[in-house]
């Protein structure tokens, strides 16, 4: 048979084609990797504690078999973070370091008419007296909310308990805000946000949710709302409810004085102090000065009004996964002169990330 006649043959016209698209299907299909946040199954579990942290997991029975780890492929390209989460599917996680327990944030957190299948919740507790007061509680809330119906609980739960040394001996609000203790007070905070973040963060993590365990009050569809504006780090307005006793009256007022728009005056200051110096925001002794998103609340405007930030706050804080990913965390040193959330916002920016608030969307703070 010719070498022409080979060529031109129709048999290897066809085999040759059939080849090409096996090809193409290989190369484009993404093989049996999975398809981040979509399909998760309310009853999906790890099958080993190597799994992946994204999962709850179950031990299995002393005398059963120890299945061997999973290999699992991800594909980043598949997790989105959108405008519409939960058409989507995107999982969230919500974060929570905590020194007490307060049954009002777990009723708040209870509320989220976010899908709780595709929420994970972590929490990171002192071993303190307080820390195992709290740890007690919360356990008791978890097992009664993990027990009950279906659509009540959270696709995963992790608890780490915190060996570190607390820096402060009490964790009285008056005591938490002293001037002298902000700067080993809030490096102790970045470190245990850290820590809870690097350990419980999964590939499937789609939002993180900051929350402090003295968040009670929050709209129900606060997840769905923050994320409907689709940007990197976006932030409430924090507030508590008072008791005024001397116009017997209820009002609320402003707590979380983090969320700022730089000044001249600060960055001033902040370029004469030292490297390990940090600019502090709310204390009369350093005014720096700034704009600052607490006093910027006004009940009759639009509740939707967005504006651009330099400092962050961690009371309710949700900060799209892949911030995180690309570096992004919580400084327990003075990072240009700023510490912990507010150096934060600082490091996402230097990595092109920008932060925003929204002054008329408000969370509730417990009142002391």
């Amino acid at each position: 048979m010719s070498r022409s006649f080979r060529r031109s043959n129709p048999i290897t016209i066809v085999l040759a084609g059939i080849l090409c698209i096996g090809f193409f299907v290989f190369f484009f299909s993404g093989g049996d990797a999975p398809v981040i946040g979509k399909n998760r199954g309310a009853g999906e579990t790890a099958s080993n504690p190597l799994s992946p942290a994204s999962l709850p997991f179950r031990k299995s029975k002393a005398n059963a078999p120890r299945v061997a780890p999973p290999v699992v492929h991800y594909y980043m390209n598949n997790l989105t973070t959108s405008r519409t989460p939960i058409e989507n599917e995107e999982t969230v996680l919500i974060l929570t370091p905590m020194a007490r327990f307060y049954q009002e944030y777990w009723d708040n957190l209870a509320k989220l008419s976010y899908p709780h299948s595709l929420i994970s919740l972590g929490f990171i507790i002192p071993k303190t007296k307080e820390g195992n007061a709290a740890y007690a509680a919360l356990q008791a809330q978890i097992a009664k909310t993990q027990s009950g119906p279906k659509p009540k609980r959270f696709a995963a739960v992790t608890i780490l308990r915190q060996d570190t040394e607390n820096p402060l001996s009490s964790q009285a609000e008056t005591e938490r805000h002293k001037m002298e203790n902000q700067k080993v007070r809030r490096a102790a905070m970045s470190k245990a946000r850290n820590s809870l973040l690097f350990t419980t963060m999964g590939p499937t993590t789609s939002w993180v949710l900051w929350m402090d365990a003295d968040i009670i009050e929050t709209p129900p569809s606060l997840i769905q709302d923050l994320a409907a504006y689709d940007v990197p780090i976006i932030v409430p307005n924090c507030f508590q409810r008072h008791y005024d006793k001397e116009k017997k009256t209820s009002i609320i007022r402003e707590y979380d004085l983090n969320n700022w728009i730089d000044s001249p005056t600060a960055k001033e200051m902040g370029a004469k102090m030292g490297k390990d110096e940090i600019l502090l925001e709310g204390y009369g002794e350093m005014p720096t000065y700034r704009s600052l998103m607490a006093k910027m609340y006004d009940p009759s405007a639009d509740p939707t009004t967005k504006i651009k930030l330099d400092g962050v706050g961690g009371t309710t804080l949700l900060v799209k996964a892949e911030v995180h990913r690309d570096g992004a965390m919580f400084p327990p040193f003075a990072f240009y002169n700023l510490i912990e959330t507010e150096g934060f916002a600082k490091m996402a920016k230097r990595l092109n990330w920008e932060s925003f608030g929204l002054p008329n969307y408000l969370v509730f703070h417990y009142d002391e």
